[in-house]
């Protein structure tokens, strides 16, 4: 979570009510489950590791806001996250917020995340069909690699939809 809200402050400065409606904007029905204090307390957590700094902004007719922005530190990390591989703790929720907030900051170009990440996907399946190979027919541990060969064919054809939307939504 804390990547996520450091790329939706990439884009803009936000206090943490604009942060929620953008994240449930982004996710859709997937949203509406996401705890607003969770927001707040990820806010909390970034400005004590220094990854965000809080402003409070007056208002006239309603009480002050504190409006978090990134620090250098921020920015670093979130440009570091959006190269990150990691597929197993990405797909697939995570890896479209990737997508979103590298679109939204101008930090990344989403087409070329999921060409890195199909890059990897690629060589992770070709390990594993060489390896599935290598194992005694029938044998539970060739079954067990099938089954990992299956999802990584499934998320390639999946990036290529998230190529397609992404071809689309930057022309």
């Amino acid at each position: 979570m804390q990547d996520i809200v450091l790329a939706l402050l990439a884009k803009e400065p936000s206090h943490g009510y604009e942060l929620r409606a953008r994240l449930c904007e982004t996710l859709g029905p997937l949203g509406e489950g996401l705890n607003g204090g969770q927001i707040y307390v990820t806010l909390r957590r970034l400005e004590k590791a220094g990854l965000a700094h809080a402003r409070v902004v007056g208002q006239i007719d309603r009480p002050d806001r504190k409006v978090y922005e990134l620090t250098l530190a921020g920015r670093d990390r979130v440009t570091a996250w959006l190269g990150e591989l990691d597929w197993e703790r990405a797909a697939p929720t995570e890896f479209h917020l990737k997508l979103a907030a590298a679109a939204a900051s101008g930090l990344g170009d989403p087409v070329a995340i999921v060409e890195a990440q199909r890059s990897e996907l690629l060589r992770r399946l070709a390990g594993a069909q060489r390896t599935v190979l290598s194992q005694p027919d029938g044998s539970g541990a060739g079954l067990l690699l099938e089954g990992a060969i299956l999802r990584l064919q499934a998320d390639l054809r999946w990036l290529d939809a998230c190529e397609t939307h992404w071809t689309k939504s930057t022309t």
